[in-house]
């Protein structure tokens, strides 16, 4: 039986070469069978089709070292259909597509139409603060459901989202403040950007159906259970099928960026769908407590899987915790764990690599004269 720690070296030493193989999409590491944990860790494996398992090399276990000795570290291959970034969002749920002042998290928001350029409606995954000034709320999201073109060019943020009736004219809340760049080529850990409002008073540090979140985690482990609020599929609950996984994710012509690498990542599994078009930056809250677990991004075509990050990653890049009421900041709940079945603060090194963008203001904007 093998153990998270070899489990997760094992990914480390396969992943590469199993994810260039036709088919497969992603390797992290999860239960053996996670209807019995006792039976151990695997290094999971998802792959597009049935035929893409069948056509490729996929070992039944693969080996890795620990303290001196060769292990041996079975596999478990989940058919999870292709992982989608989702640009295109259409259907309507109510009531997370209206519009509502102030904005709590949970609901639509985006960026405008503009004549060469479709708008779009992703989520406002939860209020944030500066920390530790206290200042200031921020809206949480990604940065392709806040950022028109992954630069630091102005980009609006209108709430309800545009695939929801949102215009630049009547419905701004604010505008793209700091991003992280994804990168075409080498690691990216985070899809993340905030929204600065036009005043404070637009946002309510607050979650759908949920009220005040009191703060976030600083990890989280494999089998846990979440549950989280997004714009198209509402309130859903999912469990922690996978942590340390690596992905590969097309995002299409979104920036220029094609089908880049993620690192490190989470999927959460719903009983029923939990990422759809629309749901890009929600954000997962664990169940028994409330507190911001994971940064939803991505998902599968049935939609059922969650491809996410832990949100503690956002909070130390971006200096901030979850707001509460008058100018409040939550609190970290839990401890740096040993075990490889939990997800990891980023290291030193990370913080230093992955850097922060600051977008443009509108009166920064250079205009041709006419």
């Amino acid at each position: 039986m093998a153990n998270f720690y070899a489990a997760y070296k094992a990914k480390i030493k396969h992943a590469d070469q199993l994810l260039k193989q036709k088919g497969i999409v992603g390797v992290g590491v999860g239960y053996k069978n996670p209807k019995q944990p006792k039976q151990g860790a695997c290094v999971v494996i998802y792959a597009e089709t049935a035929s893409a398992v069948s056509t490729s090399s996929v070992p039944k276990a693969v080996s890795t070292t620990v303290q001196g000795k060769v292990v041996q570290v079975p596999t478990r291959t989940i058919v999870s259909g292709k992982i989608k970034v989702f640009h295109d969002a259409k259907a309507k749920v109510a009531p997370y597509t209206d519009r509502i002042r102030p904005v709590p998290g949970g609901y639509s928001v985006g960026y405008p139409s503009l004549p060469a350029s479709p708008g779009v409606s992703g989520t406002g995954g939860l209020i944030a603060i500066n920390y530790p000034a206290q200042t200031q709320y921020y809206v949480c999201s990604n940065n392709h459901v806040l950022n028109r073109n992954n630069s630091t060019d102005y980009t609006e943020t209108i709430q309800p989202g545009a695939a929801d009736g949102g215009q630049a004219t009547t419905d701004e809340i604010g505008r793209l403040d700091r991003f992280i760049p994804l990168q075409k080529t080498g690691d990216n850990y985070l899809d993340a950007a905030t929204c600065i409002p036009l005043d404070n008073s637009l946002l309510s540090p607050t979650y759908a159906t949920v009220g005040v979140v009191p703060g976030h985690l600083l990890t989280y482990r494999v089998g846990e259970v979440f549950k989280k609020v997004g714009r198209t599929t509402g309130a859903v609950t999912g469990t922690v099928e996978s942590v340390h996984t690596d992905f590969t994710v097309n995002y299409g012509d979104y920036g220029g960026l094609g089908v880049i690498q993620f690192r490190d990542q989470s999927v959460i599994l719903g009983a029923t769908p939990t990422s759809l078009p629309g749901d890009s930056g929600s954000i997962w809250l664990r169940s028994s407590d409330n507190y911001a677990a994971a940064v939803n991004y991505a998902g599968f075509e049935d939609g059922l899987r969650s491809i996410s990050y832990p949100f503690g990653w956002f909070s130390q890049l971006f200096n901030v915790r979850v707001a509460q009421p008058n100018l409040g900041a939550g609190d970290i709940r839990g401890v740096r764990k040993k075990s490889y079945s939990y997800t990891r603060p980023l290291t030193t090194k990370q913080l230093k690599a992955i850097k922060t963008f600051l977008s443009r203001k509108a009166t920064e904007i250079t205009r041709p004269q006419i």
